[in-house]
């Protein structure tokens, strides 16, 4: 078992806290189609990035604000597949103080918009954390720090003593810029061999939280490989 130190955890929202690939795939593919572009290409560009800044990447003849905009509506009336990851309910239950431990501050970091994100995690039944970031109050998406920043500074604590929880490269790397000790989750586009990584995990079922001796103090404990 390895332990991390966490004075907060800061997640990703798809493919960490909600399994949405095959809704993100849907649309996006759908867009790709609409516009005559290569699906492959822009399936390999999308995860982990905001909207805007893959169409400005893969489609620079259109409006990337205009698109995204649509496009993210679309997505928010499309619940279709969509779960929880495995674990998240009970590893946000025991952040919180589940019983009459101190809560560990928690927040969500995301690359979609707010009503996107919101609706997603209403349709698996998750709550929304008080700290949410996302797509629209950020200059910079991820790979860029900022989101990770934000959220740390919002929650009160240090960034490099925060726990950052990612499935995509792009977040990884926004996690390990910013300073925080990031584990990485099975089934987005990481293998777990990335540099940025502290741990690498099957699922959120292998997390649980160990309390330290201070209040808002905790270790998160992994069955992963350490990196």
């Amino acid at each position: 078992m390895t332990k991390v130190l966490a004075r907060a955890v800061l997640f990703d929202l798809d493919g960490v806290l909600v399994h949405s690939g095959a809704a993100v795939e849907r649309s996006w593919s759908r867009w790709a189609h609409r516009h005559g572009l290569d699906a492959g290409t822009v399936l390999a560009t999308c995860h982990g990035r905001r909207s805007v800044e893959t169409i400005a990447l893969v489609a620079p003849h259109l409006d990337a604000e205009e698109e995204a905009a649509a496009l993210e509506s679309e997505q928010a009336r499309d619940m279709e597949g969509l779960a929880a990851g495995k674990g998240a309910a009970e590893l946000i239950a025991a952040l919180d103080g589940a019983g009459e431990a101190a809560p560990v501050p928690w927040a969500i970091v995301t690359s979609g918009t707010r009503p996107l994100a919101s609706a997603r995690l209403a349709a698996v039944g998750l709550p929304e954390p008080e700290v949410f970031v996302t797509a629209e109050t950020l200059g910079k998406g991820k790979p860029d720090p900022e989101g990770y920043l934000t959220a740390a500074r919002r929650l009160g604590v240090d960034a490099d003593g925060c726990v950052v929880v990612e499935d995509a490269e792009p977040g990884a790397r926004a996690g390990h810029a910013a300073g925080a000790a990031v584990i990485g989750v099975a089934g987005g586009t990481l293998s777990g061999s990335e540099p940025t990584l502290s741990l690498f995990v099957g699922t959120l079922a292998d997390l649980t939280v160990e309390r330290g001796p201070g209040s808002g103090t905790a270790r998160i404990v992994a069955a992963g490989e350490q990196r």
